[in-house]
């Protein structure tokens, strides 16, 4: 199985998010990811935040998890990052769905976490990039999102060089929504084993852009 697009169920968490952040400045990001957790109709989203970040896109995708019936688990470095969490998120959305995590390690956090199809990230911060390579994936496949994208903290971010060995790529873009969004697509596993959809699989890696191309043997 793979993740299904469904465009109906997108537009209906995109107009609740633009309703729901309509008092917030930047909102393109939320109503964006919003959608896009929404329409891949995401059971389970996770995304990191520390204390003093903007709460807007938190709001959108515990909206999508509202619209998917699924949840929402955001990742924090400590109490005082958990707290301010959630009193803003209290005075903007109320969903059952959301939970938050204290974590001084994310890695360790996302390490716990299965069946991820929706993961957010800040670029702006290495520890969290780097989780990337941890997060154990759903089966169906899985939407990977770094946001701030213009501002990465590992020079010369590629997909290939922190995802998992045989983590396959199966499109990935970057897009000029708020302060740049990088997104990449992971393919469903077959049976579950990552090795094992590798080897059925010829890699070939663009030396211009970095990127990874997986072509299926027949």
């Amino acid at each position: 199985m793979k993740l299904v697009w469904s465009p109906e169920t997108a537009s209906n968490a995109y107009i609740h998010t633009v309703r729901t952040c309509k008092s917030y400045k930047e909102t393109s990001v939320a109503e964006y990811l919003s959608a896009t957790a929404a329409g891949w109709n995401t059971r389970l989203i996770v995304e990191t935040w520390k204390r003093g970040d903007p709460i807007a896109t938190s709001v959108g995708l515990a909206v999508a998890a509202i619209h998917t019936c699924g949840r929402h688990v955001c990742i924090v470095p400590d109490e005082e990052s958990r707290s301010e969490y959630e009193t803003l998120m209290k005075g903007a959305v109320v969903s059952e769905a959301t939970e938050i995590v204290v974590g001084d390690s994310v890695e360790d956090v996302v390490d716990r976490l299965s069946g991820v199809d929706f993961l957010v990230v800040d670029s702006k911060r290495g520890e969290y990039v780097k989780a990337l390579g941890l997060a154990n994936m759903s089966k169906m496949g899985a939407v990977l999102v770094c946001k701030n994208a213009t501002q990465k903290s590992i020079p010369g971010f590629k997909w290939h060089r922190v995802l998992r060995r045989g983590t396959r790529v199966v499109r990935s873009v970057f897009l000029p929504v708020g302060r740049g969004l990088d997104i990449a697509h992971v393919g469903a596993s077959v049976g579950g084993d990552l090795k094992k959809v590798h080897s059925r699989w010829i890699k070939h890696v663009d030396p211009r852009s970095g990127e990874e191309h997986l072509f299926k043997r027949k």
